[in-house]
């Protein structure tokens, strides 16, 4: 099994049909059909159904394809270290966020591209859920979550501390006090994030557990359009303070004390464990550790 193969594999079935993953791959049908049934005949198993124009995967083809995808990942990883190393930093990096931690990192990702213009910077939008197995794929170089993966191939280290903040209107009546009471949240409509979270929950919960009624009536996909409602009066929400701190300061949104809301929300950059980073990728851990922290090493990384 080579990974020539396993790109055909994966290409056929991206495409869903032998023809068009030819034409992609500029060789003939029968070329790819040859490569294929080698493969087939390495693994064990038919990984297309027989007679299916459509290329449908067998479960053991279903199954090669997050290996292969994980192989052919690590391939490029190898490349863009191995690119890293002899220009001297002036690579790739790739890092995993989601929507509402991306507002933590803006400083700092402002003062990395300052520092290494050379480096392209690619900061992707991920669920946070979905963070820990694009490290392992080696789809990312870094990520940020709001918590410390399970996996034991991953490491994290604490970078910032958040807490969630209710937000009002200017025109809200809880605006001018600026301090309320749960219980005088049970008439709000409140513009909730769609995605689910554990910090959605836990909201949920602490409003269960004081029994007061939770009117989830609008769920907008991004916390710039809850922000947008909020800032219009059509409701309050409980969102990230690293999210509205601007809107905060420039009187667009105000902030209400709820003496009962106290949810610290801490967020890690994961990093996989027992390997070096490269250099764009060291450069940006220490932009983003506490002074305290040590920086990762492979020693230390298999610990």
């Amino acid at each position: 099994m080579d990974l020539s193969e396993l790109n055909v594999f994966l290409t056929v079935a991206r495409e869903r049909s032998f023809s068009r993953a030819a034409q992609k791959l500029y060789r003939t049908q029968p070329a790819v059909s040859i490569t294929i049934r080698k493969l087939e005949d390495e693994v064990g198993e038919p990984l297309f159904a027989r007679g299916a124009r459509s290329g449908q995967l067998t479960d053991a083809g279903r199954l090669l394809i997050g290996y292969a995808e994980r192989i052919l990942n690590l391939r490029d990883e190898i490349r863009r270290a191995v690119d890293d190393l002899r220009t001297g930093g002036r690579g790739e990096l790739s890092l995993g966020v989601n929507e509402s931690s991306i507002h933590a990192l803006l400083p700092v990702l402002a003062r990395y591209r300052q520092l290494f213009p050379q480096v392209h910077l690619a900061v992707r939008r991920t669920f946070s859920r979905d963070i820990p197995t694009e490290l392992l794929n080696y789809r990312l170089d870094l990520g940020v979550a709001s918590f410390v993966p399970q996996e034991p191939q991953l490491a994290s280290v604490k970078i910032f501390r958040d807490e969630l903040a209710l937000v009002v209107s200017p025109k809200h009546r809880l605006a001018k006090r600026g301090r309320a009471d749960l219980s005088e949240l049970g008439e709000e409509v409140f513009v909730a994030h769609i995605v689910e979270s554990p910090f959605r929950q836990r909201v949920i919960q602490l409003f269960a557990k004081h029994h007061v009624p939770l009117r989830m009536s609008i769920e907008l996909p991004t916390i710039e359009s809850i922000k947008r409602f909020v800032q219009m009066d059509i409701g309050v929400a409980i969102v990230p303070r690293m999210c509205v701190r601007w809107e905060i300061e420039q009187g667009l949104l105000v902030e209400v004390k709820v003496r009962q809301l106290r949810m610290p929300r801490d967020l890690y950059l994961l990093y996989r464990r027992r390997e070096p980073l490269s250099h764009s990728a060291k450069a940006m851990f220490e932009l983003l550790k506490p002074r305290s922290a040590p920086a990762p090493s492979p020693e230390s990384q298999a610990s």
